[in-house]
C-alpha cells in the first residue's frame, strides 16, 4: 500500500468510526494485508488502536500485530486482557514472539512470559541465551523435521498433522533420533516421487546449514549467496536447533544496510524508526561524531594557519582554490572507499586482494586525476582568468593542476585502503568511511597544495 492510499483509509476509518460504524470498519480492515493494516492501526489516534485491532479476524490479528511498530505493540500488550494476549501469542510463531520480547520493557515481557505455555517459554528463554545479532536470535523451532527411514507417504502424513504449527514447510530436514542433521527434501521431491518410496534413497545429504552462535549478517549472505528460501541452523555438535527463513534475513539485510548507511553518515545507528526517535535520542546519536569530527578537522585549520603568510605572499588567489581541491578530494576518497566497503560486505573483496585492490584504484585515480586536473587548468585560465579578469596566470593554474591530480590519486589510495585495514583490525569499515575520510584527505589535500605551489611558483615570481 502506498502511503496516499493509506491517508486515504485512514480517513476512511476515521470517519466510520466517528459514526460507530464498526461492521464497515472490519470489512475493511480484514481485506486488507497484515502489513498494511499494521500501517493504518499504526496510523491511527492511540484511544483508536485497541478498538480496532480487536475487529480483526483470528487469523489476521497475530500476523497484524507482528508487522506493528514497538510503539504501537507496547501499548496494545498494556491495554489487552490476558486472554486477548494469549490469544495472540497462540497465534504466533515463536521468533516473532522473540523479536518482540526483545524490543519490550520489563514488565510487559514478564506478562509475555506468563501468559505462554511451559515448552513456549523453554524455547524463547533458549533463543534469548544466544549472543546478539547471532543466528540463535533470529531463527524459528517450528520447522518440519522427519526420518530417512520414512517413505514419501509417511512424510506427508506427517507434513500434514503439522502443517498449521510449522513457518515453512517446502523445506524439510532429515534428523536422526538425536536431532542430528542428516539431510534435507523439498515437497517438490516428495511430489516427484512414489508414495512407497523411502525419501533415503534421494533425499539431498550435503546441504547447507549455519551454527546457531554465527553472525546473522554471516547467515543472510549464505542464504543470498546458494538462493536458499531457508537454512537449517545447528549446534556445535550437528544437531538441528531451528531454520532461518528469506523473510527473517530481509530484515537483517534492511537493518545491516541502514546502520551501514548510518555509519557512513557518522551518525550512531539506532533500530527505531526516523519518526519514532525522540529529539533527544537523534541528537545523541549525532554529536559524538559531530565533536570528534570537529576537532579533528581542526588540523586543517593549523595546516592554513601554518602556511597561510607564505600563500599569500605568492598569491592571494591560491586561497580561492582550496575549497575545491578539498571537496574533490574528499569526493574521490569517498568513491572509493564506498566501493571498497561494499565489496568486502558482500565479500567480493577481501583484506588479502589490497594489493589487487590499490593497484586497480591507483590506475583509476590517475585516469581520473589526469582528466580533473586539464579540466581544472582550463576553467581556471580561461574561464576565471580570461572571462572573469581573475589574475589566474598560466604558472598558478599549473600548481593549482597539479595539485589537485595529486590530491585525486592520494585520495583514491586512502579511500581504498583505510577499510581494509579497518577489517584487517576486525573493526567495521563503515565506520573509516566518508567523514573520517574526508578529514584525512582535507588535511592532506592542503599539504599537498602548500608544498607544491611553494615550490613551483617561487621562480616565476622572481
Amino acid at each position: 500500500m502506498e502511503y496516499g492510499e493509506l491517508d486515504k483509509i485512514t480517513e476512511k476509518v476515521t470517519e466510520l468510526l466517528s459514526e460507530k460504524n464498526f461492521r464497515e470498519i472490519k470489512r475493511l480492515i480484514n481485506e486488507l494485508q497484515p502489513q498494511d493494516s499494521a500501517l493504518l492501526i499504526d496510523a491511527m489516534n492511540e484511544k483508536d488502536i485497541l478498538p480496532i485491532f480487536r475487529l480483526l479476524s483470528k487469523e489476521n490479528a497475530a500476523e497484524t500485530f507482528v508487522e506493528m511498530s514497538s510503539d504501537g505493540q507496547e501499548l496494545l500488550l498494556n491495554s489487552f486482557t490476558d486472554a486477548e494476549l494469549k490469544a495472540v501469542l497462540d497465534e504466533m510463531f515463536l521468533d516473532d514472539t522473540v523479536d518482540i520480547i526483545e524490543e519490550m520493557p520489563a514488565n510487559v515481557v514478564k506478562r509475555i512470559i506468563k501468559q505462554s505455555d511451559a515448552e513456549t517459554r523453554k524455547q524463547i528463554n533458549e533463543i534469548l541465551k544466544y549472543p546478539r545479532d547471532s543466528a540463535g536470535t533470529i531463527m524459528t523451532v517450528e520447522y518440519v523435521s522427519l526420518r530417512e527411514n520414512w517413505t514419501v507417504k509417511e512424510c506427508f502424513d506427517r507434513i500434514r498433522k503439522i502443517a498449521l504449527d510449522k513457518e515453512t514447510i517446502y523445506n524439510c530436514y532429515v534428523t536422526d533420533s538425536k536431532r542430528k542433521l542428516i539431510g534435507g527434501v523439498t515437497v517438490k521431491d516428495l511430489l516427484l516421487h512414489d508414495y512407497d518410496t523411502e525419501i533415503s534413497e534421494f533425499m539431498q545429504r550435503e546441504i547447507i546449514c549455519a551454527e546457531a552462535n554465527d553472525d546473522k549478517e554471516y547467515v543472510a549472505q549464505q542464504i543470498s549467496k546458494y538462493d536458499l528460501s531457508a537454512i537449517p541452523i545447528v549446534d556445535s555438535e550437528n544437531r538441528m536447533v531451528g531454520i532461518v527463513t528469506v523473510d527473517d534475513v530481509l530484515d537483517v539485510m534492511q537493518q545491516e544496510a541502514t546502520e551501514d548507511i548510518s555509519k557512513m553518515a557518522a551518525v550512531t545507528p539506532s533500530t527505531d524508526t526516523y519518526m519514532e526517535q525522540s529529539v533527544w535520542q537523534i541528537w545523541k546519536n549525532r554529536i559524538p561524531w559531530l565533536l570528534i569530527l570537529m576537532v579533528s578537522a581542526t588540523f586543517t585549520g593549523l595546516i592554513i594557519n601554518s602556511f597561510e603568510g607564505r600563500l599569500n605572499a605568492l598569491s592571494p588567489l591560491l586561497f580561492a582554490c582550496i575549497p575545491m581541491l578539498m571537496d574533490t578530494g574528499g569526493n574521490a576518497g569517498s568513491q572509493a572507499s564506498v566501493t571498497v566497503i561494499r565489496g568486502l560486505a558482500l565479500e567480493e573483496i577481501r583484506p588479502k586482494d589490497a594489493l589487487r585492490v590499490l593497484w586497480k584504484e591507483l590506475r583509476v585515480s590517475v585516469m581520473l586525476a589526469t582528466c580533473l586536473a586539464i579540466v581544472c587548468f582550463g576553467k581556471l585560465y580561461l574561464l576565471d582568468g580570461l572571462a572573469f579578469g581573475y589574475n589566474y596566470t598560466w604558472y598558478i593554474c599549473l600548481a593549482v593542476s597539479l595539485s589537485l591530480f595529486a590530491t585525486v590519486v592520494i585520495a583514491k589510495i586512502v579511500g581504498c585502503m583505510m577499510p581494509l585495514l579497518a577489517k584487517v583490525c576486525k573493526l567495521d569499515p563503515a565506520v573509516v568511511a566518508s567523514p573520517f575520510i574526508t578529514t584525512i584527505v582535507d588535511a592532506l589535500s592542503l599539504i599537498i597544495f602548500c608544498f607544491i605551489s611553494m615550490s613551483i611558483l617561487p621562480p616565476f615570481l622572481a
